[in-house]
């Protein structure tokens, strides 16, 4: 264990980062042996705003990257994503959603991520759509109205801005990223995806 130090957790991620998706098991498990660990959440963000629909080979991309994830770690995924939704490579507004949700109710990050990830992989819905995330939203008793204002403010652009940097300043290159701060350096508990053993090695070290 380390020591007495005051540790807390830092967890750079997108909402609609597949392989985050995939992480959210092994780091629930973590926290919930661990709650005497805080976590901040950082969104790191994968892909600008976009109205463009997004490429053949990018979709194809990704379709390949799910199916690998779902046979390498078990996760499930919704492949009729792709028959029902016209995707578009921007994942800015989800980030955006996770901010505006914390904003307005500061225990709600958690729940804002989950949301958006089961509407997207499990219940084949667009989150960079703003409609998706407003739903999101009140899913977790959000008011609707005040979370769409506030999450198409320049408030929010400023914030979201303020988490990119804050994740280009931690040096993390790729989601996810889970690092153990005891307030004098970093340490990576996770560079992508990983188990909840080997988190738990990590930690114990």
């Amino acid at each position: 264990m380390k020591g007495l130090k005051l540790l807390n957790l830092i967890y750079v991620m997108d909402p609609m980062c597949s392989w985050c998706w995939a992480f959210a098991k092994p780091l629930a498990s973590f926290l919930e042996r661990h709650p005497e660990l805080p976590i901040q959440y950082v969104m790191g963000g994968l892909a600008p705003d976009s109205d463009k629909p997004m490429d053949l080979s990018m979709r194809s991309k990704l379709q390949s990257i799910w199916h690998h994830i779902e046979e390498s770690t078990g996760t499930e995924f919704n492949h009729q994503f792709w028959s029902l939704n016209s995707p578009r490579r921007s994942t800015y507004p989800a980030c955006r959603a996770v901010i505006a949700a914390a904003q307005l109710e500061p225990d709600s990050t958690a729940k804002m991520i989950a949301a958006i990830q089961h509407a997207y992989y499990l219940n084949a819905k667009n989150p960079s759509d703003i409609n998706v995330l407003v739903e999101c939203a009140t899913s977790i008793d959000l008011d609707g109205e005040a979370f769409k204002r506030l999450m198409t403010s320049d408030e929010i652009d400023v914030k979201l801005s303020e988490h990119l940097n804050a994740s280009r300043n931690l040096g993390v290159s790729g989601f996810p990223a889970l690092l153990l701060n005891d307030g004098t350096q970093l340490t990576p508990l996770a560079l992508g995806y990983s188990t909840l053993e080997k988190l738990e090695a990590r930690f114990l070290k």
